[in-house]
């Protein structure tokens, strides 16, 4: 495999309906425990497993691009929301890695419960192959699989070492004692429609942005 001279790139995929500080803070911990330079914030467009979104595509892009103004950890890559069709992670992972060569270093980061249901995903066992994945812990979600055979697999590419996810393209998974940010997008939402405040619980640009669009109301 040999040592990549090209930093590790992570990505970090999702809804962001709206993005919160549960999104930004473990994220903003695991770059300091593996070293990141750079994530980049993937919105997806129409999510395969789950209800579509509230905001459309170009809300939720603002309210990311208001999230993360100032802060040179993060970025915004938009691809999927250019997309009509599913977004499907392995397919961009694909298309990333073309972009990046075999050689480069790439991480996808999800959440314990994406983890948790991640064979449901579409052409999961391809994952592994195309980057590691580094999982922040979430509140509420076990760490141990749905089946023993699930657990196999887990254990088979578990990685506690920083270094092989900077050495190695892709294949390992990082299970990251990142800080338990007990707060979702959903109870967001639903303290929004009850004109509850909700300041505490995402940047105050993106709470600016909600209320002069009438979002979630």
């Amino acid at each position: 495999m040999g040592n990549s001279t090209s930093p590790l790139i992570a990505l970090y995929g999702g809804t962001f309906d709206p993005i919160h500080y549960g999104h930004l803070k473990p994220v903003e911990a695991l770059a300091k425990q593996v070293a990141l330079h750079r994530v980049t914030i993937m919105p997806n467009n129409v999510p395969p497993h789950r209800p579509q979104p509230r905001a459309n595509g170009q809300q939720r892009k603002s309210m990311i691009e208001l999230a993360i103004a100032g802060n040179p950890l993060f970025s915004l890559d938009d691809r999927e929301l250019q997309r009509a069709t599913p977004s499907y992670t392995v397919e961009t992972l694909e298309q990333l890695r073309a972009e990046t060569g075999a050689e480069q270093p790439l991480a996808f980061i999800v959440g314990q419960d994406s983890l948790l249901n991640l064979q449901r995903w579409h052409r999961w066992e391809t994952l592994l192959t195309l980057c590691h994945l580094l999982v922040c812990q979430r509140p509420g979600y076990s760490l141990t699989m749905k089946t023993s055979a699930e657990q196999r697999w887990l254990d088979k590419h578990r990685s506690t070492s920083v270094e092989q996810l900077h050495s190695m393209p892709a294949g390992k998974i990082y299970l990251a004692p990142t800080p338990m940010v007990d707060i979702s997008a959903t109870v967001i939402r639903q303290r929004l429609a009850h004109h509850l405040p909700c300041d505490d619980l995402l940047p105050a640009a993106v709470a600016g942005f909600i209320r002069q669009h009438h979002l979630y109301t």
